[in-house]
């Protein structure tokens, strides 16, 4: 009696995973285009993989061409600078306070910022709202 015995070679195919590398030196505060973008074929944890997750977005860092861009290196535009006079809001339970501060630091949408106010001259803590008022935060 003849027996067949199969051999099955089972290959992984290899595994292919992206890059988003910028093709030149972006410097800090500049808006990134596709332009800007190249996707090569590498990976490394903790940076982007897809183009449009990262156009439209501003360097936070220096970001050097054909090294790949970690996710803390980039965020939103920024909408306020240095230095520029903001609306403070201040809302807690009954009690709402408006005033003006001074940004200390520049900042996008969502992002958390330093302000002092410009009646007590404190330092405060607030988040950048979409028309570029700061509410403030204990």
């Amino acid at each position: 009696m003849m027996r067949w015995i199969g051999i099955f070679c089972l290959t992984a195919g290899m595994a292919s995973a992206d890059m988003v590398t910028p093709t030149r030196t972006l410097r800090p505060g500049t808006v990134i285009t596709t332009a800007d973008l190249v996707v090569r074929d590498a990976a490394q944890p903790g940076t982007f993989d897809r183009i449009p997750d990262v156009v439209g977005q501003e360097a936070r860092v220096a970001l050097y061409a054909g090294r790949p861009i970690p996710f803390e290196a980039i965020g939103p535009p920024a909408i306020i600078n240095r230095n520029q006079i903001v609306p403070l809001f201040f809302n807690v339970g009954g009690l709402s306070i408006t005033t003006e501060g001074r940004a200390l630091e520049r900042g996008g949408i969502g992002d958390r910022v330093r302000i002092m106010n410009l009646s007590s001259r404190a330092t405060l803590f607030g988040f950048v709202q979409e028309d570029g008022s700061i509410k403030v935060t204990r």
